[in-house]
């Protein structure tokens, strides 16, 4: 036979076709001034469209497979108990049911635990810990007949005695669930002692449902030899993928977790799907097919955890204008059965004790409770909200006690700088971009806070059954995990022949805007259309080891990761560029939707397919480390975070003195985001964190009866803001003179948590209209949630 193709050539040479003709990009050809979709523009998110008319795709939405299963938990009835007799019979009997998975089922290790302390099983073994633990599986042909079966176990239990709230829990000597922190400074006994005055008192903080919109779900597809392939919705893919390996006994090589997007998680999905994950996993290798399993609302919310609720027992020693001399704190969460993120989560607490006020000396305890409930997990702001509430708490017991307004008294505890010592927190780092003071007195002049406040004392002095109230809070936020090494991301950028680019990053969509926010950095490097970039799934066979999308740093470490893989690629097309077109380096630029080379200009998408023909790599991995950071548990001394973000809000409040009922009339906020990526995506953020922290300091309360249950387990009984609450007039405003001064992502700023905080401007004003009962000599000291019952006790107590 001969060696020599139909062309003539040696076999395996023959000419192949040329790539296709690149697309124009935008005009091509010099003729456009800027590309569509760069940093710093208002750019609507980039599945804004397919949100509003249903065409966005979730894990639920994916095509099944023919033959895929169903998955449902058996959950427990007890709050603390042995498991005397676990009799499946009957939900192994039950129609459609393929087969039920126990621990005795588990290959690997029974644990999805976050921390790696084993406290958190699958499926529980021999004794369940809350009502609502796993305890079984059932797995079915369809959901419907998994979901019935698994209501007829027949479980034998003998109660064992149970702790529901974290001062119960000190107080019948229950465990930390991981150890505590105590942050000191100074010391905080001889200064408390010193003091002029001083005031103890007890905070009760309440936790904080999730309530996204899609629940957890996970969906599992068995492959050949170990792998399997997991669609979920996950903040955390890379952790999910660890923890189905760990269960299923085999590397992390042979698990792929896939994430396109989640229908909102705020948390609730950084650890908490590992369950699932696990379920649908352990379940898709056992019977070779597919396997999906999603929860009913309320066994969601039944068996997932939430935010911290805090007993806070405070202490603040101060002079006769208010100034802070010394401060104490203890902070007691319900963590619930394991520990989960509690441990990073109280410590945050304990970095915003301070929010935006400096304590000459300090001493702050954590207490990380075990409970006989769900588990707590990272929600919004990530403990952070707890700590940032107590010290304004403490700053309204100054200003009552000494007949101050509390704007004035957080005015002259603002941190200072350097020069006057006054600049150093709690953890011993320093704050050097201290915006506070200009934030706050920037929106006291727009917020015309002034005339407000005296327009709301001159109508409650009438007495008449309508109080109203009003006050300016501002927020100090730290940026960064608090375990350092979280702070790293990874991108993959290709570049097509055609010109057209593909974006992966290790970065989760839920709803925040990342994918687009993260395009615009590339389109702004490569200076080509943002409309031309797509960004596909977070899948963990393409960014390796990757971190939870969380801590606000979303933006800040895969925008820098992208940036990063983009840059590399720009400059191997540049090398090339002077090459081919024998010019310098220095001679090429890339502009909208071109290249100028020398004095010749390029169609940016000519250029592309020129380089592919020579050979050029048009593919890169990016990645980014967080610098400056550093943390000493040991000593609780270090530099957690890489900057501060800041903000400030302004609300007034009317409430009904008969009934407890309130409305929020106007909100004035002035946010900082540094120089912002996307200034309409960040206002949005802004809103919606306002809503949420309102949310959980007002309607939204989580209630378990004395044995155990949760009540609140369903929008029904478990109240988040609708539209009607917001406030009537409500102004948002970004700082736009704000710069970040770190090495940031095109000096942005975080803009997750941080505004989530400002909710607590809500509350103060409502403390602020129930104090003027009492003509405000008395801090009412409402708990949180105030709910209209909580107020109108607040009313009743100061009308004793």
């Amino acid at each position: 036979m001969s060696d020599l193709g139909t062309s003539g050539e040696p076999a395996g040479t023959e000419q192949r076709r040329d790539p296709p003709a690149p697309r124009q990009l935008a005009r091509g050809g010099g003729g456009a001034t800027a590309i569509r979709g760069g940093v710093h523009t208002d750019l609507h998110h980039d599945s804004a469209i397919k949100h509003v008319t249903g065409r966005a795709e979730y894990c639920d939405d994916i095509v099944e497979p023919v033959g895929t299963l169903h998955a449902y938990l058996g959950l427990s009835t007890r709050a603390h108990a042995k498991i005397i007799d676990l009799d499946l019979s009957a939900v192994r009997a039950a129609p459609g049911v393929v087969g039920v998975l126990t621990a005795d089922d588990v290959p690997g290790v029974n644990d999805v635990s976050p921390t790696g302390r084993d406290d958190e099983p699958v499926f529980a073994e021999g004794k369940v810990e809350f009502w609502g633990q796993p305890v079984f599986a059932v797995v079915a042909e369809s959901r419907d007949a998994a979901r019935r079966a698994a209501r007829l176990a027949e479980i034998a239990y003998e109660d064992l005695p149970h702790v529901l709230d974290p001062q119960s829990a000190r107080d019948a000597g229950m465990p930390y669930v991981t150890p505590p922190l105590t942050l000191k400074r100074g010391e905080a006994a001889e200064a408390m002692a010193r003091a002029k005055h001083r005031i103890k008192g007890r905070f009760n903080v309440g936790g904080q449902d999730h309530l996204y919109l899609e629940g957890h779900i996970a969906f599992a597809m068995p492959g050949e030899d170990d792998d399997v392939i997991v669609h979920s919705s996950t903040q955390h893919p890379t952790e999910a993928q660890h923890m189905v390996a760990h269960v299923l006994g085999v590397a992390s090589n042979a698990v792929t977790v896939n994430v396109r997007r989640m229908g909102g998680g705020f948390g609730g999905k950084e650890t908490q799907m590992n369950l699932f994950c696990a379920v649908a996993a352990l379940a898709a290798k056992r019977w070779n097919r597919a396997v999906k399993i999603r929860p009913d609302r309320d066994d969601d919310m039944s068996a997932t955890g939430k935010r911290h609720d805090f007993v806070v027992d405070y202490e603040v020693g101060f002079d006769d204008e208010g100034r802070i001399a010394a401060v104490t704190g203890d902070f007691a969460a319900r963590c619930g059965f394991s520990s989960d993120l509690s441990g990073p989560v109280t410590d945050r607490a304990l970095f915003h004790a301070d929010n935006a006020y400096y304590y000459p000396d300090v001493l702050l305890n954590s207490h990380p409770m075990k409970t006989n409930t769900v588990s707590n997990t990272a929600f919004r702001g990530f403990g952070g909200p707890q700590g940032v509430i107590a010290a304004e708490r403490i700053i309204e017991e100054i200003a009552y006690h000494r007949g101050l307004d509390s704007l004035e008294v957080r005015k002259r505890n603002f941190y200072g700088d350097a020069e006057d010592g006054r600049n150093v927190t709690p953890y011993h780092q320093r704050v050097e971009d201290n915006i506070a003071p200009r934030i706050v007195a920037e929106l006291e002049e727009s917020a015309d806070y002034q005339a407000r406040r005296r327009a709301v004392l001159d109508w409650n002095a009438k007495g008449g059954i309508v109080r109203k109230g009003i006050a300016l809070t501002p927020v100090k936020f730290g940026i960064s995990f608090t375990a350092t090494w979280y702070n790293q991301a990874g991108a993959l950028v290709h570049i097509y022949s055609d010109g057209s680019i593909h974006l992966n990053h290790g970065g989760t969509e839920m709803g925040q805007g990342l994918n687009t926010k993260v395009a615009q950095v590339v389109a702004e490097e490569l200076q080509v259309d943002v409309d031309h970039i797509k960004i596909t799934r977070t899948t963990t066979e393409k960014v390796p080891n990757t971190s939870a999308t969380a801590a606000s740093s979303g933006s800040d470490l895969n925008g820098m990761a992208a940036l990063d893989a983009a840059r590399q690629i720009k400059e191997r097309l540049t090398a090339f560029a002077a090459e081919r077109w024998q010019t310098d380096k220095s001679q090429v630029r890339f502009i909208a939707n071109n290249v100028r080379i020398g004095g010749e200009t390029v169609p940016f998408a000519d250029l592309v397919r020129e380089a592919y023909m020579a050979r050029i790599h048009l593919s890169a991995a990016g990645f980014y480390k967080t610098p400056k950071i550093h943390w000493d548990r040991a000593s609780c001394k270090g530099r957690p975070f890489y900057y501060y973000a800041y903000g400030a809000a302004c609300s007034e409040v009317s409430i009904d003195t008969l009934t407890g009922e309130y409305r929020v009339e106007r909100t004035d906020i002035l946010h900082d985001v540094g120089r912002s990526l996307n200034p309409i995506i960040d206002k949005g953020q802004v809103e919606g964190a306002f809503i949420q922290g309102m949310g959980w300091l007002t309607t939204e309360e989580l209630w378990w009866d004395d044995k155990g249950r949760l009540r609140t387990h369903a929008p029904s009984t478990y109240k988040i803001p609708l539209a009607s609450d917001r406030p009537r007039i409500f102004n948002v405003e970004l700082a736009s003179w704000s710069e970040n001064r770190e090495r940031t992502i095109k000096r942005s700023k975080a803009v997750g948590e941080p505004p989530f905080m400002l909710g607590i401007s809500v509350f103060e004003a409502l403390s602020h209209a129930v104090a003027s009962i009492a003509d405000y000599q008395t801090c009412p000291r409402l708990d949180a949630p105030a709910t209209p019952e909580r107020v109108l006790m607040a009313i009743e107590r100061l009308r004793e």
